[in-house]
């Protein structure tokens, strides 16, 4: 359980902490944000757990500390400890090729554009789950950028919501890949493949698996890839004026999607989303329940890259900032410095496009969670709420 501590005894100021979330709460009363729910956990203790705003600014709902997001990208690390799961189990070996489970992936070609011309090349290797869980896998997103292939995805309507796991997956193995597998790192729908791996493993939906293998275990309670009735009140919506901005479809979590999004379909709470990180934090496990060993834990929280470079695309080429890494399902601080924005090395962190993120502070001992839809101010929120958080510590 995560329980409310005093925050001197948690290593925080307690004035700076209040004037922390004070300035959030200015930052909602001037409109620049609609409704934030805010959450601090240190040494297993909850420190900030708040409710700021609006839940819903069309209806004049105020925020709850309940309320349900769609964290979109924030799915992707809880795919990638479900596959590693199965790799615990003997059920998956990080070296396979995607292709033993999706056939498909086997007879890919690799594109390559001169402007507007494209040639295919023969893969030189196949991709791997390594790949997928690290993006390296030779795919890409339609956001990244404009050009030819991303053009290609967004014909192939891959964002659509209307795809299965089976039409997603032959959509997508209809175009050729961005990239040499292993080549280049690029984020991607590597993912939503993952999720459609451990379909094909467990045949089992990647919901159902993710229920009985992590979010039921963890108490996990209104985590899912839909919402039913009786929780839609308590769903967090944007501004009317930042939809027609997303650089996809707003997920509509009222009905059950036609495919369980693995990269990024899911809907949480704040703290279902703490429990979560918590039991990373704590080697896999979390009130009694282990759900992964510490050794993967450990292993998915280390940089994978390495001196694979990085595809700049026109906005996604800068993902990887100095000093950051990327694990086995989201970026890892590697030194001290080089970014701009406070942490400690082995710090792992992620976010979703409509306006959440997290970061772990393994070194600190340290949960924190920022959970809005505003995609619009969702890099400034991201930064702003971390040298807050950060602020505030006296230890």
């Amino acid at each position: 359980m995560l329980l409310p501590v005093d925050a001197t005894e948690a290593g925080f100021n307690p004035a700076r902490t209040n004037a922390a979330v004070q300035h959030m709460r200015s930052e909602v009363a001037l409109g620049r944000i609609p409704g934030v729910v805010l959450l601090v956990a240190r040494h297993g203790g909850l420190v900030v757990h708040e409710a700021l705003g609006l839940q819903n600014p069309k209806s004049g709902t105020v925020m709850a500390l309940d309320a349900i997001f769609r964290i979109y990208s924030m799915t992707k690390p809880v795919t990638s400890l479900a596959a590693l799961q199965l790799v615990e189990r003997g059920q998956l070996l990080l070296s396979d090729p995607v292709s033993k489970y999706l056939p498909a992936f086997a007879q890919l070609q690799v594109a390559d554009f001169h402007g507007d011309r494209m040639a295919l090349h023969p893969m030189r290797q196949l991709p791997t789950i390594h790949d997928l869980l690290r993006h390296t896998a030779g795919l890409t997103y339609a956001f990244l950028d404009n050009g030819p292939m991303q053009r290609m995805y967004v014909k192939a309507r891959l964002r659509s919501g209307a795809l299965d796991t089976d039409g997603f997956i032959r959509a997508l193995t209809d175009l050729p890949l961005a990239f040499q597998p292993g080549s280049t790192w690029e984020y991607s729908h590597a993912t939503d493949v993952l999720g459609a791996v451990i379909e094909a493993v467990t045949g089992q939906r990647l919901g159902v698996f993710l229920q009985d293998s992590i979010c039921g275990p963890l108490g996990m309670v209104d985590t899912g890839f839909w919402t039913p009735p009786e929780k839609q009140h308590r769903l967090a919506e944007p501004a009317a004026s930042e939809i027609p901005q997303l650089p996809m479809p707003l997920l509509d979590p009222r009905k059950p999607p036609p495919m369980d999004g693995g990269g990024s379909g899911l809907m949480s709470t704040a703290m279902d989303y703490a429990r979560f990180l918590q039991c990373l934090l704590n080697g896999g496990v979390l009130d009694g329940q282990r759900i992964a060993s510490p050794h993967t834990v450990r292993m998915m929280t280390h940089d994978h890259v390495g001196t694979i470079p990085q595809n700049i695309s026109r906005f996604g080429g800068h993902m990887l900032t100095p000093g950051i890494g990327f694990g086995l399902g989201f970026a890892v601080r590697m030194a001290e410095g080089l970014e701009d924005l406070p942490g400690s090395p082995g710090m792992y962190s992620w976010g979703g496009v409509c306006g959440t993120t997290f970061w772990v502070d393994p070194q600190q001992e340290l949960v924190a969670i920022l959970m809005s839809q505003a995609s619009l101010q969702r890099e400034h929120y991201r930064q702003l709420w971390r040298n807050l958080v950060y602020g505030a510590m006296e230890r």
